[in-house]
């Protein structure tokens, strides 16, 4: 055995949110309930019992605001209300109730470091004109140059260009993302007014917490600077640029997490934040501010064995020092599948189901990205005429299109049991070859993705090991890991050859069988396989 790793606050009492496993749907992909080719409430309310099923703890749904949807919702133009594409505030109580009485919590989306242009704020602020209140609650600037006809700096879009767009009366104002999408201004108290009471609306509604959308945003540096040298600006969360990441965002995150614990029930705050160090993401989660981050070093890390185990220690023992869980992800709705990611086709899907099993093993809190239970790949052959993602229309090589295909829940029938007898089209096509992916030719598949996500859930929630808690790393031939959690061992073998090792005990469950001969193993290529240690 080497190199123990132990979370700090181990002796502390363990609450729903540090072990949780929490399912993201992608609302507008998820299932339809009204017929109209989108996702919507009532079509995810009609698939409760399936998430119940799975195994999952949570759902956390992207923004279903009323919204132009420019950005497919993340440009809200009414933070109280639900678009009627998605449905009701009466479909959101419902979904609600019937959520909770499955025992499963809701998580939504809030984005606070902008508005739609749609939004009524922002509208009264063109009206107002320079120097009013109503252009205070945004970032409003006198451009350079002798008419005023540069941007104030040289900040860019995310999205790609210039962070600034002018509007007829010569001002700029700062959106760092689309120009649909202005930036709110949160050094003026009137914001954080309004974000407070958008907070104890859904709080009230009941919703179990909150993913804050770009939570390293919403303060900029003081003056707005340049950043200088332009190879700078993409460096996301980096010191060095002036909107991201700067330390007045903390003060906001402490003031919601006094808000989210004033209500019962453990109400959760999580971080989508972009930080130059773990140190830096650790911030985020103090124990005074909120519960989890994104774990996005893990995302991003390729299929290789020693870097895997490095992204796992730093992840856990940053977390840990400020005693927080660390959280697991593969994939996500802005990212390509990691099917594809992993190489696609038959290695892809290997390599993918090998992970789920690594992640669910981790210490820490777990997030599923629809479909991932599936083995769903990314769609690279979409026509053009389908391809709406506002990013990819910026930046053909950033589309996000390919990861939100709707899901096939039945092997035939139009849009493959999306949408309702005789529904629309759905709103990207769903490929013929995702009959033998769906959700109802998988669970007739003793050996399918989705049926050993489920028997790795439910073993997760059984065995007390799993979870919240420690690992110890054990000695593994090379390119493989090996770590146990008491008695319970996870080995993975991260090449493309078989690889023999001692067996720790008995098969729990595997990503592909092992070869037992004696007290020898045989890991299969790209396989993970989870182990009952025998008694000492």
């Amino acid at each position: 055995m080497t190199d123990l790793i132990r979370d700090r606050h181990s002796g502390t009492a363990t609450t729903w949110w540090r072990d949780a496993v929490i399912y993201q749907v992608y609302v507008r992909s998820f299932a339809d309930g009204n017929g109209d080719g989108i996702g919507d409430l009532v079509g995810i309310r009609g698939k409760l019992d399936y998430l119940a099923e799975l195994g999952v703890d949570a759902l956390w749904l992207t923004p279903f605001y009323t919204s132009p949807m420019a950005d497919f919702g993340y440009d809200v133009a009414d933070y109280r209300d639900v678009d009627p594409i998605f449905g009701t505030l009466a479909d959101a109580r419902a979904l609600l109730d019937d959520a909770h009485a499955r025992g499963l919590r809701m998580i939504v989306d809030v984005v606070p470091n902008h508005t739609s242009d749609r939004h009524v704020w922002f509208q009264q602020a063109l009206a107002a004109g320079p120097g009013s209140p109503e252009r205070e609650r945004y970032v409003f600037r006198e451009g350079k140059g002798p008419d005023g006809e540069l941007p104030p700096n040289d900040w860019e879009s995310v999205f790609g260009g210039p962070a600034w767009s002018r509007i007829p009366d010569g001002q700029w104002y700062l959106r760092l993302f689309a120009p649909e999408q202005p930036d709110l201004n949160w050094e003026n108290p009137e914001v954080h007014a309004e974000f407070a009471s958008v907070l104890k609306f859904w709080l009230d509604l009941g919703v179990d917490g909150f993913r804050i959308d770009v939570a390293h945003g919403m303060v900029k540096a003081a003056g707005l600077p340049d950043v200088g040298h332009p190879d700078q600006v993409k460096m996301i969360g980096s010191e060095v640029v002036p909107f991201f990441d700067q330390d007045g965002v903390h003060e906001i995150h402490r003031a919601w997490r006094r808000l989210l614990d004033s209500y019962p029930g453990e109400r959760i705050g999580v971080a989508e934040a972009w930080a130059p160090t773990p140190e830096r993401l650790a911030n985020y989660v103090r124990p005074d501010e909120l519960h989890q981050a994104f774990n996005f070093h893990f995302l991003t890390t390729p299929w290789d064995a020693e870097r895997f185990r490095a992204v796992i220690e730093e992840s856990v023992l940053t977390a840990g020092l400020v005693g927080a869980p660390t959280t697991w992800v593969l994939s996500n709705h802005d990212v390509r599948r990691h099917v594809t990611r992993y190489g696609g086709g038959e290695l892809g899907l290997r390599r993918a189901r090998a992970a789920a099993l690594l992640m669910l093993a981790l210490p820490g809190s777990v997030y599923v990205y629809q479909g991932e239970e599936l083995g769903l790949p990314e769609v690279l052959d979409l026509p053009e005429e389908f391809l709406r993602d506002p990013q990819r229309l910026r930046n053909p090589e950033d589309g996000r299109d390919g990861c939100r295909v709707p899901l096939p829940w039945a092997a035939s029938g139009p849009d493959f049991g999306f949408g309702l007898p005789g529904s629309e089209d759905s709103w990207l096509p769903i490929p013929a070859s995702w009959s033998g992916l769906s959700v109802e030719t998988q669970l007739g598949d003793p050996d399918s993705t989705l049926r050993l996500y489920r028997e790795a859930l439910a073993l997760r929630r059984e065995r007390e090991e799993l979870g919240d808690g420690s690992l110890i790393w054990l000695e593994s031939p090379e390119g493989t890991l090996s770590f146990g959690r008491d008695r319970f061992v996870c080995t993975v073998n991260l090449t493309g050859e078989p690889v023999d090792l001692p067996a720790p005990g008995r098969v729990l469950l595997a990503s592909d069988q092992p070869a037992l001969v004696g007290d020898t193993a045989r890991l299969a290529p790209d396989s993970a396989v989870w182990w009952e240690r025998d008694d000492d």
